[in-house]
């Protein structure tokens, strides 16, 4: 059993280490609570990583539960501080986390959370199904139900190129962990999405109602000096390259109008993508951290095909200055001003982004408003809100 972290908290009132157990203070004081944080697993430095970073800068003290991880995930985390289950030895073996899927609600179930008081997890799949201890607040920072199990069971099947021959027993797989899901929407006290789109899913699956925050943007894509609109010079798209992310929406706009297009990113898609690509396509792979906002920031627009939950594509784009021509739904919506900091266009088709790139050349954006946009999305104002809705659930399910 690992050794328990404290983890001071600005919680007010609540239960004191001080008093006996289920005494709640009436007193307005500091609360020093033991606090542990979940993350479904720990394989890659994604979007649900890095609001998981975030959550660790609230509490730098607590231990990291999770599946599986890989050792010294670059710069987000404190390995000391993980701890993993016992499939952590298959993982070492297979290193492809996928495969295990079938197995997590068990090893998830598994974990011991006895003595903690708030437990925050951070879960698009199986973290928010740990058992908390009858004594503990369970806060959820949901990036999705699991849309493989719900909503794209066929689009994920064709993505990971599982044979035909085993889709059905897949698919037997997948209606179990939809029960096993839906149950565990019990186990969390409080959910926290990460956009209206997320928070309409949980009420529709879980039946349960949320509040919205948008994941954090990182202070390093608020640095880069604003470049005039005159100065910009390619159009960027940046992201995996798997098929349901829509690359080829924004190549294929952009051999027909011969503009230039920068596509940073890996994936299965790009060997496919290079093929169809024209010759004011370049592709630039995987970038440093360093590179990525200044190619943010030197790019006339973003372009963002993609049906996301979230999506940090636009909001990186914004913090660097330059407008975002994104699909009209998911999680864009929440960030994006249509006609201000950016433009949607309505329809996953060619046409319908070429008629929004058309409409952007007669619009005159303005970076130093769209990064004063993009502030209300900036990591610190992420810490503050998540640290007033975690304290707020303390308080609230303390005191019931």
């Amino acid at each position: 059993m690992p050794r328990r972290k404290y983890a001071q908290a600005l919680f007010p009132g609540g239960r004191h280490t001080c008093l006996p157990s289920g005494q709640v203070c009436p007193l307005p004081y500091t609360c020093i609570v033991k606090l542990a944080l979940v993350a479904d697993w720990l394989t890659t430095a994604g979007g649900a990583e890095r609001a998981l970073a975030e959550l660790h800068q609230l509490w730098p003290e607590s231990p990291i539960f999770t599946t599986v991880a890989k050792p010294q995930l670059p710069g987000l985390f404190d390995d000391r501080l993980i701890h993993v289950t016992p499939l952590q030895r298959f993982y070492r073996m297979i290193r492809r986390h996928q495969v295990l899927l079938p197995l997590m609600p068990r090893a998830i179930e598994g974990i011991d959370f006895h003595g903690f008081d708030v437990i925050v997890s951070s879960s698009h799949a199986v973290g928010k199904g740990i058992i908390p201890p009858s004594n503990a607040v369970h806060v959820c920072y949901c990036h999705t139900p699991m849309r493989y199990a719900w909503e794209m069971e066929n689009q994920y099947l064709d993505d990971f190129h599982v044979p035909h021959i085993l889709r059905r027993r897949v698919k037997r797989e997948l209606m179990r962990l939809r029960r096993w899901d839906l149950s565990t929407a019990r186990r969390v006290d409080a959910f926290i999405a990460n956009s209206s789109e997320t928070a309409g899913r949980i009420e529709r699956i879980y039946g349960r109602t949320s509040t919205v925050i948008p994941p954090p943007v990182q202070d390093r894509f608020f640095k880069p000096a604003l470049v005039d609109a005159k100065q910009r010079s390619s159009l960027l798209a940046v992201g995996r390259l798997v098929p349901y992310k829509r690359f080829d929406l924004v190549v294929s706009a952009a051999n027909e109008l011969r503009l230039p297009l920068v596509i940073v990113g890996k994936g299965q898609e790009e060997r496919r993508l290079k093929a169809m690509a024209g010759p004011t396509v370049t592709f630039r792979g995987r970038v440093t951290d360093e590179e990525l906002p200044l190619l943010y920031a030197s790019a006339s627009a973003v372009l963002f095909p993609t049906h996301e939950d979230a999506g940090l594509v636009p909001v990186e784009a914004q913090a660097c200055g330059t407008p975002v021509i994104a699909y009209g739904k998911g999680g864009t919506l929440d960030t994006v001003i249509d006609g201000k900091t950016g433009l949607f266009f309505a329809e996953q088709t060619v046409p319908s982004l070429i008629q929004a790139l058309q409409k952007s050349s007669t619009i005159q954006f303005d970076p130093t408003g769209i990064r004063e946009h993009a502030k209300q999305f900036s990591a610190e104002r992420f810490r503050e809100r998540i640290a007033a809705e975690v304290s707020g659930a303390f308080k609230r399910f303390t005191r019931a």
